[in-house]
Protein backbone atom coordinates (compact mmCIF):
# COMPACT_ATOMS: atom_id res chain seq x y z
CA UNK A 1 0.00 0.00 0.00
CA UNK A 2 2.70 2.91 -0.63
CA UNK A 3 5.89 4.04 -3.13
CA UNK A 4 9.24 5.45 -2.88
CA UNK A 5 12.07 6.11 -6.09
CA UNK A 6 15.46 7.28 -4.71
CA UNK A 7 15.53 10.23 -6.52
CA UNK A 8 11.59 11.95 -6.65
CA UNK A 9 11.46 13.52 -10.09
CA UNK A 10 8.75 15.95 -9.65
CA UNK A 11 7.23 18.12 -12.48
CA UNK A 12 4.72 20.69 -11.03
CA UNK A 13 2.66 23.40 -13.29
CA UNK A 14 1.36 26.62 -11.57
CA UNK A 15 3.06 26.40 -8.45
CA UNK A 16 4.06 30.49 -7.82
CA UNK A 17 0.70 31.58 -5.55
CA UNK A 18 0.18 28.67 -4.05
CA UNK A 19 1.08 29.92 -0.85
CA UNK A 20 -1.10 32.41 -0.99
CA UNK A 21 -4.05 32.17 2.27
CA UNK A 22 -7.10 31.26 1.20
CA UNK A 23 -10.22 33.77 1.22
CA UNK A 24 -12.25 33.95 4.51
CA UNK A 25 -15.06 32.33 2.65
CA UNK A 26 -13.13 29.47 1.75
CA UNK A 27 -11.25 28.50 5.19
CA UNK A 28 -13.44 26.14 6.17
CA UNK A 29 -15.01 24.65 2.91
CA UNK A 30 -14.91 21.29 2.19
CA UNK A 31 -12.14 19.70 -0.03
CA UNK A 32 -13.53 16.90 -2.40
CA UNK A 33 -10.99 13.89 -3.62
CA UNK A 34 -11.59 11.20 -6.10
CA UNK A 35 -10.24 8.24 -6.15
CA UNK A 36 -10.70 4.57 -7.61
CA UNK A 37 -9.06 3.29 -4.95
CA UNK A 38 -11.66 1.35 -2.29
CA UNK A 39 -11.26 0.61 1.50
CA UNK A 40 -11.11 -2.76 1.99
CA UNK A 41 -11.57 -2.63 6.09
CA UNK A 42 -11.73 -0.20 8.46
CA UNK A 43 -9.84 -2.18 10.93
CA UNK A 44 -5.76 -2.09 10.05
CA UNK A 45 -5.51 -5.16 11.11
CA UNK A 46 -7.97 -6.50 7.89
CA UNK A 47 -6.34 -4.42 4.94
CA UNK A 48 -3.15 -4.39 3.35
CA UNK A 49 -4.03 -2.69 0.43
CA UNK A 50 -3.77 1.08 -1.32
CA UNK A 51 -6.99 2.92 -0.82
CA UNK A 52 -7.55 1.00 3.38
CA UNK A 53 -3.68 2.88 3.84
CA UNK A 54 -4.43 5.99 2.67
CA UNK A 55 -7.41 6.69 4.89
CA UNK A 56 -5.58 4.93 7.55
CA UNK A 57 -2.60 7.86 7.29
CA UNK A 58 -5.10 10.21 7.95
CA UNK A 59 -7.13 8.69 10.70
CA UNK A 60 -4.15 6.53 12.66
CA UNK A 61 -0.90 7.67 13.51
CA UNK A 62 1.59 5.20 13.80
CA UNK A 63 4.83 5.22 15.68
CA UNK A 64 6.65 6.76 13.25
CA UNK A 65 6.08 8.39 9.75
CA UNK A 66 7.52 9.87 6.46
CA UNK A 67 7.80 12.94 5.47
CA UNK A 68 7.14 14.58 1.76
CA UNK A 69 10.09 13.00 0.18
CA UNK A 70 11.50 11.23 3.27
CA UNK A 71 13.26 8.09 2.85
CA UNK A 72 14.49 7.90 6.87
CA UNK A 73 10.83 7.59 9.49
CA UNK A 74 10.54 10.40 11.65
CA UNK A 75 8.94 9.88 15.13
CA UNK A 76 4.91 10.62 15.11
CA UNK A 77 2.97 9.17 18.09
CA UNK A 78 6.34 8.11 19.23
CA UNK A 79 9.01 11.03 20.51
CA UNK A 80 11.92 8.71 19.35
CA UNK A 81 12.39 5.23 18.72
CA UNK A 82 16.20 3.62 18.06
CA UNK A 83 18.12 -0.28 17.83
CA UNK A 84 18.98 -0.95 21.08
CA UNK A 85 22.63 -2.53 20.65
CA UNK A 86 24.28 -3.64 17.15
CA UNK A 87 22.75 -6.71 16.45
CA UNK A 88 19.67 -4.90 14.77
CA UNK A 89 17.00 -7.41 16.99
CA UNK A 90 16.06 -4.84 19.71
CA UNK A 91 13.96 -1.65 18.99
CA UNK A 92 12.79 0.63 21.50
CA UNK A 93 10.34 3.44 21.13
CA UNK A 94 8.93 6.43 23.91
CA UNK A 95 5.97 7.64 23.48
CA UNK A 96 5.05 11.36 22.27
CA UNK A 97 3.09 12.64 25.54
CA UNK A 98 -0.86 13.95 25.13
CA UNK A 99 -1.85 11.34 22.53
CA UNK A 100 -5.44 10.68 23.40
CA UNK A 101 -8.08 8.50 21.88
CA UNK A 102 -11.56 9.64 21.00
CA UNK A 103 -12.84 8.49 24.61
CA UNK A 104 -10.54 10.77 26.16
CA UNK A 105 -8.34 8.53 27.36
CA UNK A 106 -4.38 8.90 26.79
CA UNK A 107 -2.80 6.54 24.93
CA UNK A 108 0.28 4.28 26.31
CA UNK A 109 2.31 1.49 25.56
CA UNK A 110 -0.27 -1.04 26.44
CA UNK A 111 -1.96 -0.07 23.03
CA UNK A 112 1.07 -0.26 20.70
CA UNK A 113 1.26 -3.74 21.95
CA UNK A 114 -2.01 -4.53 21.48
CA UNK A 115 -1.92 -3.33 17.88
CA UNK A 116 1.04 -5.15 16.83
CA UNK A 117 -0.50 -8.07 18.86
CA UNK A 118 -3.71 -8.12 17.00
CA UNK A 119 -2.41 -7.96 13.95
CA UNK A 120 -0.87 -10.80 14.65
CA UNK A 121 -3.17 -12.80 16.46
CA UNK A 122 -6.09 -12.39 13.81
CA UNK A 123 -4.13 -13.03 10.45
CA UNK A 124 -6.41 -12.12 8.32
CA UNK A 125 -6.29 -13.12 4.84
CA UNK A 126 -6.02 -10.20 3.03
CA UNK A 127 -4.44 -7.92 6.42
CA UNK A 128 -0.41 -6.98 6.62
CA UNK A 129 0.48 -9.54 9.48
CA UNK A 130 3.25 -11.02 6.62
CA UNK A 131 5.06 -7.51 7.42
CA UNK A 132 5.27 -9.18 10.89
CA UNK A 133 7.36 -12.35 10.22
CA UNK A 134 10.86 -11.00 12.05
CA UNK A 135 8.85 -9.59 14.81
CA UNK A 136 9.41 -12.38 18.21
CA UNK A 137 7.08 -10.04 20.66
CA UNK A 138 6.41 -6.82 21.98
CA UNK A 139 6.44 -5.46 25.26
CA UNK A 140 5.29 -2.57 27.36
CA UNK A 141 8.21 -1.58 29.49
CA UNK A 142 5.97 1.37 31.35
CA UNK A 143 3.63 3.35 30.26
CA UNK A 144 5.59 5.34 27.49
CA UNK A 145 8.48 2.84 26.36
CA UNK A 146 7.87 -0.12 24.00
CA UNK A 147 10.33 -2.78 22.96
CA UNK A 148 10.35 -4.63 19.56
CA UNK A 149 11.71 -7.98 20.10
CA UNK A 150 12.88 -9.39 16.59
CA UNK A 151 13.65 -12.95 15.31
CA UNK A 152 16.47 -11.95 13.50
CA UNK A 153 18.43 -8.71 12.46
CA UNK A 154 15.94 -6.62 10.03
CA UNK A 155 17.42 -2.94 9.50
CA UNK A 156 13.62 -2.54 7.67
CA UNK A 157 12.01 -2.78 10.94
CA UNK A 158 11.17 1.10 11.33
CA UNK A 159 10.26 1.54 7.93
CA UNK A 160 7.55 -1.36 8.25
CA UNK A 161 6.38 0.40 12.01
CA UNK A 162 6.02 3.40 9.52
CA UNK A 163 3.46 1.56 7.38
CA UNK A 164 -0.34 1.43 7.92
CA UNK A 165 0.30 -1.76 9.72
CA UNK A 166 1.50 0.08 12.40
CA UNK A 167 -1.30 1.81 13.24
CA UNK A 168 -2.17 2.34 16.76
CA UNK A 169 -5.58 1.23 18.02
CA UNK A 170 -7.08 1.54 21.26
CA UNK A 171 -6.91 -1.43 23.05
CA UNK A 172 -10.75 -0.96 24.89
CA UNK A 173 -12.48 -0.46 21.38
CA UNK A 174 -11.19 -3.34 19.16
CA UNK A 175 -11.49 -6.92 19.69
CA UNK A 176 -7.93 -8.73 20.49
CA UNK A 177 -8.83 -11.55 18.14
CA UNK A 178 -11.52 -10.49 15.80
CA UNK A 179 -11.70 -7.77 13.22
CA UNK A 180 -14.46 -4.75 14.11
CA UNK A 181 -16.72 -3.98 12.42
CA UNK A 182 -18.90 -1.21 11.52
CA UNK A 183 -18.47 2.66 9.98
CA UNK A 184 -16.28 4.10 12.48
CA UNK A 185 -12.60 4.39 13.82
CA UNK A 186 -11.13 5.40 17.08
CA UNK A 187 -7.64 6.70 16.09
CA UNK A 188 -5.38 9.62 16.96
CA UNK A 189 -4.74 10.78 13.27
CA UNK A 190 -5.07 14.72 11.69
CA UNK A 191 -8.49 13.35 10.83
CA UNK A 192 -11.03 12.15 12.68
CA UNK A 193 -13.91 9.67 10.20
CA UNK A 194 -17.06 11.86 10.79
CA UNK A 195 -19.04 9.14 8.17
CA UNK A 196 -18.27 6.90 6.40
CA UNK A 197 -20.24 4.49 3.29
CA UNK A 198 -18.16 2.07 2.10
CA UNK A 199 -17.53 2.31 -1.64
CA UNK A 200 -18.76 5.66 -1.64
CA UNK A 201 -17.52 8.62 0.51
CA UNK A 202 -15.58 9.18 3.99
CA UNK A 203 -15.86 12.33 5.38
CA UNK A 204 -13.12 13.56 7.19
CA UNK A 205 -12.73 16.80 9.75
CA UNK A 206 -9.39 17.98 11.16
CA UNK A 207 -8.54 16.27 14.26
CA UNK A 208 -8.29 19.00 17.32
CA UNK A 209 -6.80 16.27 19.52
CA UNK A 210 -3.97 15.56 17.10
CA UNK A 211 -0.10 15.84 18.41
CA UNK A 212 2.47 13.94 16.34
CA UNK A 213 4.69 15.08 13.26
CA UNK A 214 2.76 17.73 11.48
CA UNK A 215 2.31 20.84 12.49
CA UNK A 216 -1.40 21.76 12.16
CA UNK A 217 -4.18 19.49 10.18
CA UNK A 218 -6.03 20.48 7.27
CA UNK A 219 -9.13 21.67 5.82
CA UNK A 220 -12.40 19.37 6.07
CA UNK A 221 -12.16 16.40 3.24
CA UNK A 222 -14.60 14.10 1.82
CA UNK A 223 -13.06 11.84 -0.18
CA UNK A 224 -14.99 10.04 -2.76
CA UNK A 225 -14.83 6.42 -4.07
CA UNK A 226 -15.70 5.65 -7.47
CA UNK A 227 -16.01 2.32 -8.72
CA UNK A 228 -13.86 2.44 -11.89
CA UNK A 229 -11.75 5.17 -13.64
CA UNK A 230 -14.36 6.02 -16.17
CA UNK A 231 -16.82 7.14 -13.52
CA UNK A 232 -13.75 9.40 -11.90
CA UNK A 233 -12.96 10.77 -14.78
CA UNK A 234 -16.70 11.81 -15.48
CA UNK A 235 -16.60 13.12 -11.87
CA UNK A 236 -13.46 14.96 -12.34
CA UNK A 237 -14.90 16.52 -15.93
CA UNK A 238 -18.03 17.31 -14.24
CA UNK A 239 -16.34 19.65 -11.19
CA UNK A 240 -17.91 16.81 -8.68
CA UNK A 241 -14.38 16.73 -7.42
CA UNK A 242 -11.32 19.81 -6.47
CA UNK A 243 -8.68 16.89 -7.16
CA UNK A 244 -8.42 14.04 -8.93
CA UNK A 245 -5.99 10.87 -7.86
CA UNK A 246 -5.46 6.97 -8.22
CA UNK A 247 -6.50 6.33 -11.33
CA UNK A 248 -7.51 8.71 -14.03
CA UNK A 249 -7.79 6.23 -17.38
CA UNK A 250 -4.98 6.21 -19.53
CA UNK A 251 -6.62 8.36 -22.28
CA UNK A 252 -7.25 11.06 -19.66
CA UNK A 253 -3.80 11.17 -18.20
CA UNK A 254 -2.18 11.30 -22.18
CA UNK A 255 -4.36 14.29 -22.57
CA UNK A 256 -3.21 16.48 -19.93
CA UNK A 257 -2.16 19.61 -20.40
CA UNK A 258 0.18 21.27 -18.55
CA UNK A 259 -0.44 24.86 -19.63
CA UNK A 260 -4.23 25.09 -18.95
CA UNK A 261 -5.13 27.87 -16.59
CA UNK A 262 -8.09 26.02 -15.01
CA UNK A 263 -6.27 22.96 -13.65
CA UNK A 264 -2.86 22.31 -11.75
CA UNK A 265 -0.95 18.89 -12.76
CA UNK A 266 0.98 16.85 -10.63
CA UNK A 267 2.78 14.16 -12.35
CA UNK A 268 5.90 12.03 -9.98
CA UNK A 269 8.23 9.17 -10.76
CA UNK A 270 6.83 6.76 -8.78
CA UNK A 271 8.02 2.96 -7.49
CA UNK A 272 4.73 1.56 -8.10
CA UNK A 273 4.75 -1.65 -10.11
CA UNK A 274 2.01 -3.97 -11.55
CA UNK A 275 2.96 -7.97 -12.18
CA UNK A 276 1.06 -10.42 -13.70
CA UNK A 277 1.17 -13.39 -10.51
CA UNK A 278 1.14 -16.64 -11.26
CA UNK A 279 -0.50 -19.89 -9.22
CA UNK A 280 2.38 -22.39 -9.13
CA UNK A 281 0.51 -24.91 -6.45
CA UNK A 282 0.57 -28.47 -7.74
CA UNK A 283 -3.25 -28.25 -8.79
CA UNK A 284 -2.68 -25.22 -11.33
CA UNK A 285 -2.37 -25.45 -15.00
CA UNK A 286 1.43 -23.19 -14.38
CA UNK A 287 2.44 -25.70 -11.70
CA UNK A 288 5.46 -26.58 -14.58
CA UNK A 289 7.99 -23.93 -14.24
CA UNK A 290 8.93 -24.26 -18.22
CA UNK A 291 4.46 -23.20 -18.75
CA UNK A 292 5.43 -20.13 -16.73
CA UNK A 293 9.06 -19.55 -18.71
CA UNK A 294 6.75 -20.02 -22.00
CA UNK A 295 4.16 -17.42 -21.14
CA UNK A 296 7.62 -15.06 -20.00
CA UNK A 297 8.23 -15.60 -23.60
CA UNK A 298 4.70 -14.32 -25.22
CA UNK A 299 3.80 -10.60 -23.22
CA UNK A 300 4.93 -7.80 -24.80
CA UNK A 301 5.32 -5.05 -22.56
CA UNK A 302 6.17 -2.16 -24.87
CA UNK A 303 2.61 -2.72 -26.72
CA UNK A 304 0.74 -2.62 -23.81
CA UNK A 305 2.32 0.46 -22.51
CA UNK A 306 2.07 1.89 -25.71
CA UNK A 307 -1.50 0.58 -26.65
CA UNK A 308 -3.61 0.28 -22.96
CA UNK A 309 -2.14 2.72 -21.69
CA UNK A 310 -1.39 5.65 -23.91
CA UNK A 311 3.07 6.10 -22.80
CA UNK A 312 1.70 6.89 -19.20
CA UNK A 313 3.47 3.38 -17.94
CA UNK A 314 7.12 2.41 -18.36
CA UNK A 315 7.44 -1.20 -19.25
CA UNK A 316 8.99 -4.02 -16.17
CA UNK A 317 11.28 -6.03 -16.59
CA UNK A 318 12.40 -6.76 -13.22
CA UNK A 319 10.86 -7.33 -9.69
CA UNK A 320 12.51 -4.31 -8.34
CA UNK A 321 11.55 -1.03 -10.37
CA UNK A 322 13.94 1.64 -11.44
CA UNK A 323 14.87 4.03 -9.00
CA UNK A 324 15.05 1.46 -6.51
CA UNK A 325 18.53 0.54 -4.75
CA UNK A 326 19.30 -3.22 -6.32
CA UNK A 327 16.84 -2.56 -9.35
CA UNK A 328 17.76 -5.40 -12.43
CA UNK A 329 16.94 -6.38 -15.44
CA UNK A 330 16.86 -9.93 -15.13
CA UNK A 331 13.21 -10.78 -17.22
CA UNK A 332 15.01 -8.80 -20.37
CA UNK A 333 18.26 -11.18 -19.81
CA UNK A 334 16.34 -14.29 -20.03
CA UNK A 335 13.20 -13.67 -22.11
CA UNK A 336 15.06 -10.72 -24.15
CA UNK A 337 12.05 -10.50 -27.34
CA UNK A 338 9.09 -12.34 -27.80
CA UNK A 339 9.05 -15.89 -28.95
CA UNK A 340 6.70 -18.45 -29.88
CA UNK A 341 9.34 -20.78 -30.92
CA UNK A 342 11.04 -21.02 -27.33
CA UNK A 343 7.75 -20.74 -25.77
CA UNK A 344 6.64 -23.95 -27.78
CA UNK A 345 9.69 -25.62 -26.96
CA UNK A 346 9.95 -25.24 -23.38
CA UNK A 347 5.84 -26.82 -23.71
CA UNK A 348 7.17 -29.81 -25.52
CA UNK A 349 9.71 -30.37 -22.71
CA UNK A 350 6.29 -30.15 -20.55
CA UNK A 351 4.45 -32.67 -22.14
CA UNK A 352 1.38 -30.56 -22.07
CA UNK A 353 -1.91 -30.55 -23.78
CA UNK A 354 -1.90 -27.81 -26.28
CA UNK A 355 -3.47 -25.06 -26.19
CA UNK A 356 -2.89 -24.46 -22.06
CA UNK A 357 -5.84 -23.30 -20.68
CA UNK A 358 -6.36 -21.27 -17.57
CA UNK A 359 -7.93 -18.83 -15.55
CA UNK A 360 -7.25 -14.99 -15.34
CA UNK A 361 -9.02 -12.28 -12.61
CA UNK A 362 -8.55 -9.41 -12.33
CA UNK A 363 -10.05 -6.41 -9.97
CA UNK A 364 -12.80 -4.40 -11.62
CA UNK A 365 -12.41 -0.67 -11.40
CA UNK A 366 -8.96 -0.40 -10.89
CA UNK A 367 -7.49 1.30 -13.53
CA UNK A 368 -7.45 -0.02 -16.59
CA UNK A 369 -7.57 -4.05 -15.81
CA UNK A 370 -10.13 -4.84 -17.81
CA UNK A 371 -8.16 -3.86 -21.34
CA UNK A 372 -5.22 -5.11 -20.42
CA UNK A 373 -6.80 -8.38 -19.55
CA UNK A 374 -7.99 -8.03 -22.73
CA UNK A 375 -4.43 -7.48 -24.45
CA UNK A 376 -2.73 -10.15 -22.72
CA UNK A 377 -5.15 -12.57 -23.68
CA UNK A 378 -4.83 -11.97 -27.10
CA UNK A 379 -0.79 -11.54 -27.05
CA UNK A 380 -0.79 -15.32 -25.35
CA UNK A 381 -3.54 -16.50 -27.48
CA UNK A 382 -2.27 -15.28 -30.49
CA UNK A 383 0.71 -18.26 -30.20
CA UNK A 384 -1.69 -21.14 -30.30
CA UNK A 385 -0.24 -22.34 -27.43
CA UNK A 386 -2.84 -20.95 -24.71
CA UNK A 387 -6.22 -20.17 -23.82
CA UNK A 388 -6.84 -17.85 -21.50
CA UNK A 389 -10.47 -17.31 -19.87
CA UNK A 390 -10.66 -13.54 -18.38
CA UNK A 391 -13.01 -12.52 -15.59
CA UNK A 392 -13.53 -9.37 -13.41
CA UNK A 393 -14.01 -9.41 -9.60
CA UNK A 394 -15.18 -6.93 -7.40
CA UNK A 395 -12.17 -5.76 -5.12
CA UNK A 396 -12.88 -7.35 -1.75
CA UNK A 397 -14.10 -10.84 -3.71
CA UNK A 398 -10.88 -10.43 -6.09
CA UNK A 399 -8.45 -10.27 -3.05
CA UNK A 400 -9.90 -13.08 -1.61
CA UNK A 401 -9.59 -14.92 -4.29
CA UNK A 402 -6.05 -14.70 -4.89
CA UNK A 403 -5.80 -15.46 -1.48
CA UNK A 404 -7.32 -18.65 -1.51
CA UNK A 405 -5.60 -19.52 -4.46
CA UNK A 406 -8.89 -20.01 -6.49
CA UNK A 407 -7.10 -18.67 -9.81
CA UNK A 408 -4.42 -19.38 -12.31
CA UNK A 409 -3.19 -16.18 -13.07
CA UNK A 410 -4.01 -12.05 -11.94
CA UNK A 411 -2.74 -9.08 -12.42
CA UNK A 412 -2.56 -6.98 -9.10
CA UNK A 413 -0.22 -3.69 -8.76
CA UNK A 414 1.59 -2.83 -5.89
CA UNK A 415 2.14 0.22 -4.18
CA UNK A 416 4.80 -0.45 -1.88
CA UNK A 417 4.80 -0.37 2.13
CA UNK A 418 8.13 1.81 2.33
CA UNK A 419 10.90 2.96 0.60
CA UNK A 420 13.54 0.15 0.50
CA UNK A 421 13.76 -3.05 -1.96
CA UNK A 422 12.36 -5.36 1.14
CA UNK A 423 9.27 -4.43 0.08
CA UNK A 424 9.46 -6.14 -3.57
CA UNK A 425 11.12 -9.44 -1.36
CA UNK A 426 9.19 -11.01 1.21
CA UNK A 427 5.68 -10.08 0.28
CA UNK A 428 5.79 -10.80 -2.91
CA UNK A 429 8.16 -13.68 -3.37
CA UNK A 430 8.77 -14.91 -0.09
CA UNK A 431 7.31 -17.98 1.06
CA UNK A 432 3.60 -17.37 2.56
CA UNK A 433 4.07 -13.70 0.48
CA UNK A 434 0.67 -11.89 0.26
CA UNK A 435 0.30 -12.30 -2.99
CA UNK A 436 -0.55 -16.20 -2.40
CA UNK A 437 1.30 -17.88 -5.79
CA UNK A 438 2.43 -20.69 -3.54
CA UNK A 439 5.70 -20.31 -4.68
CA UNK A 440 8.76 -20.99 -1.79
CA UNK A 441 12.36 -20.76 -2.58
CA UNK A 442 14.73 -21.76 0.17
CA UNK A 443 17.56 -19.47 -1.52
CA UNK A 444 15.07 -16.60 -1.96
CA UNK A 445 14.33 -16.71 1.53
CA UNK A 446 17.71 -16.93 2.95
CA UNK A 447 18.87 -13.82 0.37
CA UNK A 448 15.59 -11.82 1.73
CA UNK A 449 16.61 -12.45 5.40
CA UNK A 450 20.28 -11.79 4.27
CA UNK A 451 19.57 -8.39 2.97
CA UNK A 452 17.52 -7.52 6.24
CA UNK A 453 20.84 -7.50 8.77
CA UNK A 454 22.65 -4.44 6.59
CA UNK A 455 21.68 -1.19 8.34
CA UNK A 456 24.02 0.30 5.34
CA UNK A 457 20.94 -0.42 2.33
CA UNK A 458 23.50 0.32 -0.34
CA UNK A 459 25.14 -3.15 0.74
CA UNK A 460 22.02 -5.24 -0.09
CA UNK A 461 22.32 -4.72 -4.10
CA UNK A 462 24.00 -8.12 -4.61
CA UNK A 463 21.28 -9.88 -2.82
CA UNK A 464 18.54 -8.24 -4.66
CA UNK A 465 20.58 -8.83 -7.71
CA UNK A 466 20.08 -12.54 -7.32
CA UNK A 467 16.51 -12.15 -5.80
CA UNK A 468 15.55 -10.97 -8.92
CA UNK A 469 17.87 -13.55 -10.94
CA UNK A 470 16.20 -16.61 -9.31
CA UNK A 471 12.67 -14.88 -9.74
CA UNK A 472 13.69 -14.75 -13.68
CA UNK A 473 13.95 -18.37 -13.77
CA UNK A 474 11.37 -19.12 -11.39
CA UNK A 475 8.63 -17.05 -12.59
CA UNK A 476 6.06 -16.74 -9.76
CA UNK A 477 5.43 -13.34 -11.58
CA UNK A 478 5.72 -11.31 -14.63
CA UNK A 479 7.04 -8.11 -14.49
CA UNK A 480 4.39 -6.01 -16.70
CA UNK A 481 4.96 -1.99 -16.06
CA UNK A 482 6.39 0.92 -13.47
CA UNK A 483 3.91 3.77 -13.03
CA UNK A 484 4.00 7.48 -13.15
CA UNK A 485 1.60 8.97 -10.29
CA UNK A 486 -0.79 12.03 -11.33
CA UNK A 487 -2.96 14.36 -8.79
CA UNK A 488 -4.66 16.53 -10.46
CA UNK A 489 -6.58 19.78 -9.15
CA UNK A 490 -8.83 22.66 -10.16
CA UNK A 491 -7.18 26.24 -9.76
CA UNK A 492 -8.21 27.04 -6.43
CA UNK A 493 -6.57 23.76 -4.53
CA UNK A 494 -2.64 23.88 -3.56
CA UNK A 495 -0.78 21.06 -2.32
CA UNK A 496 -1.64 18.56 -4.74
CA UNK A 497 2.49 17.52 -5.12
CA UNK A 498 2.69 16.67 -1.61
CA UNK A 499 -0.27 14.60 -1.49
CA UNK A 500 1.26 10.83 -2.72
CA UNK A 501 4.70 11.05 -3.34
CA UNK A 502 5.33 7.19 -2.73
CA UNK A 503 6.17 7.14 1.19
CA UNK A 504 2.74 5.08 1.68
CA UNK A 505 1.51 8.51 3.27
CA UNK A 506 -1.34 10.13 1.45
CA UNK A 507 -1.03 13.57 3.05
CA UNK A 508 -4.78 14.90 2.62
CA UNK A 509 -3.99 17.93 5.09
CA UNK A 510 -1.17 19.32 2.72
CA UNK A 511 -4.32 20.47 0.46
CA UNK A 512 -5.33 23.71 0.98
CA UNK A 513 -7.90 26.17 -1.01
CA UNK A 514 -5.48 29.31 -2.47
Amino acid sequence: MRILVTLLVLAVVGIGGWQLLPSQENKNKTITVGTTDAVTDLDPAGAYDAGSWALFSNVFQSLLTFEPGGVTPVPDAAKGCAFQGSDLKTYRCTLRSGITFPSGRAMTAEDVKYSFDRVRKINSDVGPASLFSTLGSVSADDATTVTFHLTSPDATWPLKVATGAGSIVDKDAYPAKALRTGASVDGTGPYTLTSYTKDEKAELAPNKRYRGDIGGTGRPVELRYYADSAKLDSAWKGGQVDVATRTLSPGVLAQLNPSDPNKRVTETDSAETRNLYLNTRANSPLHDVRVRRAMAWLVNREQLAATVYRGTVDPLYSLIPTGITGHATSFFDDYPAQSVAKARALLTLAGVSLPVRFTFGYGIGHGAGAEEAAQLKQQLEASGLFQVDVKGYEWTDFQKRWAAGKMDAWAVGWVADYPDPDTFGAALVGSGSTMSTGYSNKVVDHLIQDSQQFADRSETVNDFKDIQADVAQDVPLIPLWQRKDYVVSTEDVGGGQYLDDGTGVFRLWRLNWI
